[in-house]
């Protein structure tokens, strides 16, 4: 069977005075759907957001949920609920006040009520703490009433804008794998906004990359980051070295391009590649690059010389001057065997796979 659409957003645009924070957006997200707004700040994310939640308006363009047109339906009418950054706890209620507040406009039977709360405390794993203060809870634990708050009232679509961020990072790795089992398990559509790039990659079946008030591309997380569609895109999750190359052929799916420092390859033609007089951009992951150690050979080698290096504990980068490139290259290596001691000013030989060169849209 296909696959359902939840949210469908179709040409929409929020501009304040000339000023577009939302500039012509069309998305499709489907229902049971672990979906992130990435971007960085000030790219349109959370105002796509909002307006999808009901709390802001588009000035063009239109927004289902579920089927049903969202024109001038209020925020509290709509089949969704919210998770805000700041987490909105009301201080001078227990867990259990907090998380069943919303369920007191339903008028449900007192038994059901409880019932509902005790089962929106157990998904989030606060049971038993349903009479604790609010102002006695972590930032983790406040994370979790936040959601069951939000959860109680099932809502077809959960909202979340940016609810890690407070969270220290063993916390807050703990919470996305938390936050990602939670929606198996529940099987509602959730929607996050993230600037974070790793905490989009390790949660989300699909990812919208935004700049500037513009989708720029929406895939999975290893599309996007194995073949971003432009140079901003792949810029902005994780390390990338780009390297100028001449077009020497193209057909509708492939360019034949001469590298310096690589040679000559073939590789797939970006979606959106439009030729600019005979130059290109490639794209290569520092990680795509291995350290040859000893004797160890390989059919595409470089040699060059460490410039610099920065220790991050389980892995090094080594920046590494080789010729024929026009600025040094980034290289991730593990430490298994010892690329934290490689000095700087060492000679080295890098090996790589022409496959992980990826052409990309300027």
């Amino acid at each position: 069977m296909p696959e359902k659409t939840m949210i469908e957003i179709s040409r929409v645009t929020r501009s304040y005075g000339p000023f577009k924070a939302l500039d012509d957006a069309t998305l499709s997200i489907r229902e049971g759907e672990f979906f992130s707004l990435l971007g960085p700040s000030g790219c349109g994310k959370t105002t796509l957001l909002r307006m999808i939640a009901g709390f802001d308006t588009p000035t063009s363009g239109t927004i289902a949920i579920d089927g049903q047109p969202m024109d001038g339906i209020p925020a509290n009418r709509r089949p969704t609920n919210m998770v805000f950054q700041s987490y909105a706890i009301f201080p001078h209620l227990n867990v259990e006040q907090n998380v069943g507040y919303g369920l007191k406009r339903l008028r449900l039977d007192p038994a059901e009520e409880r019932r509902r709360v005790e089962e929106a405390l157990q998904q989030v794993s606060l049971t038993g703490l349903g009479r604790r203060g609010a102002t006695e809870l972590s930032g983790g634990q406040r994370q979790r009433v936040a959601l069951a708050r939000a959860l109680v009232m099932r809502p077809k679509v959960l909202l979340l804008d940016e609810p890690l961020s407070a969270l220290d990072k063993k916390l807050r790795e703990q919470m996305q794998v938390e936050l990602r089992r939670l929606q198996k398990a529940v099987g509602i559509t959730f929607v996050l906004v993230t600037h974070d790039q790793y905490e989009a990659l390790g949660m989300s079946d699909r990812i919208a990359v935004m700049f500037g008030g513009r989708i720029a591309q929406v895939a999975s997380p290893k599309e996007v980051y194995q073949k971003p569609v432009n140079r901003q895109v792949a810029d902005f999750l994780g390390g990338m070295n780009f390297v100028k190359a001449e077009v020497l052929a193209e057909d509708d799916a492939s360019l034949t391009v001469e590298a310096p420092g690589f040679g000559k390859l073939t590789t797939d033609k970006p979606p959106l590649y439009t030729r600019n007089g005979a130059g290109a951009t490639l794209g290569i992951r520092p990680e795509r690059l291995r350290v040859l150690w000893d004797d160890a050979t390989a059919p595409h080698q470089i040699s060059g010389t460490v410039v610099d290096r920065h220790y991050f504990g389980e892995i090094t980068h080594l920046i590494v001057q080789a010729p024929g490139f026009e600025k040094p290259l980034s290289v991730s290596e593990t430490n298994n065997y010892g690329a934290d001691d490689i000095p700087v000013g060492a000679p080295i030989r890098v090996a790589y796979d022409p496959d992980a060169l990826v052409a990309l849209a300027d």
